[in-house]
């Protein structure tokens, strides 16, 4: 099957505080923060939406996979924050990491799975022969509604992947999605923020898939949780996220790596892909690697990945993931208010 050859990744510097945003709600900071597992959120700057930090991504993969740009046969951009509602981002990352015109692009979108959909998708072309690499991406800058609890989690930062099967650092052992129709969270043609289905969102959504997707790739692979160095799921909270790991037999060694909310927030169509970036960072030769994604709506991806002898090569050629977390600037509620554009001009008639 086709492996990744490169990985790049990019996350806002802005950061924002649980407690400040607590601060604003008269809601008490500790038990969000307990609650959540989440200490801090990034936000996008005024210049930064999920165009800019796909093109950032991009860019940073491409240093890794080592490859001419004019080779990519595909991009895909996965994210339910798109800059435009009619014109495509994927064009304009195309263009940005100067790919040939003879290609294919477009915008997925499937809550936080775009991104892992993405990659299935350059997968399938790889491994047809139609392209010789693919571009996936996973981006976001998530919303959430002033005073809703999305607004302690919702952050930004994505995720790119170059798809190939030449000079891989890492191999796609199988992949097994599992996709249901649960309206769990949504959000209308117009409508500036998602609405959730509150505690709905947990056991019939989000554990229901994930757990799904990860016992479904353990039975096509005929593997169990000990066979695995390292375990990434999508993240909406770091509670979530430890809990379903818990649950499938995953010990703290195991899935502390890929685990980012709790300093970056829930980076929506990037959690996952994020997650194995991290890992990727600091994986050895023959690591072996499970990822779960999760969109609502509803659908999980899962992978089983071996990492390969490449992977010690590329790991310094552009940015970590431990280097976007490190590298931040607090900003108080009202500059994140301003980024963000929580407010809105009212004008007389």
């Amino acid at each position: 099957m086709a492996g990744i050859v490169g990985y790049g990744v990019h996350v806002p510097s802005y950061r924002i505080k649980v407690e400040e945003i607590a601060k604003v709600w008269g809601d008490d900071a500790k038990a969000i923060s307990r609650g959540l597992v989440m200490q801090e959120k990034s936000v996008p700057g005024p210049d930064e939406d999920t165009a800019t930090i796909s093109v950032e991504a991009a860019r940073n993969a491409l240093k890794r996979a080592m490859i001419d740009p004019q080779k990519i046969g595909a991009v895909y951009v996965g994210s339910e924050s798109h800059p435009y509602a009619v014109k495509p981002t994927a064009t304009i990352v195309a263009e940005a990491v100067e790919a040939a015109p003879e290609m294919t692009a477009a915008d997925l979108e499937f809550a936080c799975k775009a991104g892992t959909a993405a990659m299935q998708v350059c997968m399938g072309l790889v491994d047809s022969g139609i392209i010789e690499y693919g571009l996936a991406i996973g981006s976001d800058t998530a919303q959430g509604a002033p005073g809703d609890a999305l607004e302690y989690t919702a952050s930004a930062g994505g995720a790119a992947y170059v798809i190939g099967k030449q000079n891989t650092i890492a191999d796609f052992e199988g992949t097994y999605s599992f996709t249901s129709d649960t309206p769990d969270f949504y959000r209308r043609e117009g409508q500036p923020y998602p609405k959730h289905g509150g505690r709905f969102t947990g056991e019939p959504a989000f554990f229901k898939h994930v757990l799904s997707g990860a016992k479904g790739i353990f039975d096509k692979m005929g593997t169990e949780a000990s066979d695995y160095d390292h375990v990434v799921f999508h993240q909406p909270n770091g509670k979530f996220y430890i809990r379903v790991a818990k649950k499938l037999g995953f010990t703290e060694e195991q899935y502390k790596t890929g685990l980012l909310t709790p300093m970056i927030g829930n980076t929506y169509s990037g959690a996952t892909p994020l997650g194995l970036a991290a890992v990727l960072d600091i994986a050895k030769p023959d690591d072996r690697i499970m990822a779960v994604s999760y969109g609502s709506g509803a659908g999980s991806d899962a992978f089983s990945i071996t990492v390969n002898d490449r992977i010690e090569d590329v790991q310094d050629n552009a940015p970590k993931v431990s280097d976007m977390i490190t590298k931040k600037s607090y900003v108080d509620y009202a500059v994140y208010a301003k980024y963000k554009g929580k407010l809105r001009m009212a004008w007389m008639p």
